[in-house]
């Protein structure tokens, strides 16, 4: 993948803003025909909002793009505010940096590289999920599905795969993720990302 500059200069000033690169991720698109958001579209309306080196990745809702915005909260609210008013409706959506990605794959409490793909899953969380979320789910029950919990992320280990994981299905119920923005992607995405994000 070719390296692209990372600072740019300012036309009215003598000095040079650093940029970052992002992954923005929109929750529960392009699913049974609801949500649709075209991709084509969402690179048109990243480069609306004055982001560079667009891109997008699959048809369930992954962009990366670079931008002087220092504050990834507000990338995500710019983003879904957009998003609302080209296409009517609200998509939660997470801006996470390349720098933050990379940590999230780093910190992976599982052995990755000898599973596949769809049996490793994460979950990207808005804020910190605390203990007491869990504190009713018994993991011991879910064997040999498993679960952990990272830095704003829930690592998933589940071998039969996302669709028929009933650990899953209890993460994503109220009591663990009421308040919280998430989103799911497996492992193979998360490594792409992390890829297309790199500087």
């Amino acid at each position: 993948m070719t390296k692209k500059a990372t600072t740019k200069t300012a036309t009215t000033t003598a000095t040079t803003t650093a940029t970052k690169k992002y992954a923005v991720l929109l929750r529960g698109i392009n699913v049974g025909g609801n949500k649709k958001v075209p991709m084509a579209e969402l690179r048109a309306l990243l480069e609306g909002l004055g982001h560079g080196d667009v891109a997008t990745y699959l048809q369930s809702g992954n962009a990366v793009f670079s931008s002087a915005q220092q504050d990834p909260t507000a990338l995500a609210r710019e983003v879904e505010a957009a998003i609302e008013a080209h296409f009517g409706f609200r998509v939660a959506c997470l801006v996470l940096d390349g720098a933050y990605l990379h940590a999230v794959a780093e910190a992976c409490p599982f052995p990755a590289a000898e599973l596949e793909g769809k049996q490793l899953h994460v979950t990207f969380c808005s804020e910190q999920p605390g203990p007491e979320r869990f504190a009713a789910l018994d993991g011991a029950a879910y064997l040999p599905e498993e679960y952990r919990i990272g830095e704003r992320v829930l690592y998933l280990y589940a071998p039969d795969g996302l669709g028929r994981s009933k650990l899953a299905e209890a993460l994503a119920k109220p009591a663990v993720v009421k308040g919280i923005d998430v989103t799911t992607r497996n492992w193979n995405t998360v490594a792409k990302l992390v890829e297309l994000t790199a500087v």
